[in-house]
């Protein structure tokens, strides 16, 4: 006879993880979606606030995308005027992609929000706790990489 309680397997956390990224990213693309941008573009802006003057390749890497659609992303920003393009002294044949002041001013806009949606996630862990998944998210990461 099988036991009327059968327990069924937690999901896994490459699943878990996927689930957290995903509502989050939509949470951010309903927040910057007034600035006529999307989660992504927001992204790559703010990899470009931390490491300003990347390469198109740099850009991809640092923000999750891949080479080929970098270039329709920093094409479009370009475009709304929040990023800029430039040769690199250093190599003449490389153009370095950086934030420009109206994208500065946009991140500036959307600082509060994105802070108010982060600490909405951790909201029933403790500040320990919050340490402690930082670090566990950091070292996963740099075990895949």
């Amino acid at each position: 006879m099988l036991d009327a309680q059968v327990t069924k397997a937690p999901p896994s956390l490459l699943y878990m993880v996927k689930q957290v990224e995903l509502v989050v990213r939509s949470h951010l693309d309903e927040l910057v979606r007034p600035s006529g941008i999307t989660a992504l573009q927001y992204t790559a802006l703010t990899v470009l606030e931390r490491h300003d003057g990347l390469s198109a390749a740099q850009l991809a890497r640092d923000s999750f995308v891949t080479a080929q659609s970098i270039a329709d992303l920093v094409r479009s920003l370009e475009g709304r005027g929040l990023v800029r393009r430039e040769r690199n002294p250093r190599n003449r044949r490389e153009l370095l992609i950086l934030l420009t002041d109206a994208g500065r001013e946009l991140l500036a806009r959307h600082a509060g929000p994105v802070r108010e949606l982060e600490e909405r996630m951790v909201r029933d862990l403790t500040a320990h706790q919050t340490e402690q998944f930082r670090q566990a998210l950091a070292k996963a990461w740099h075990s895949l990489s």
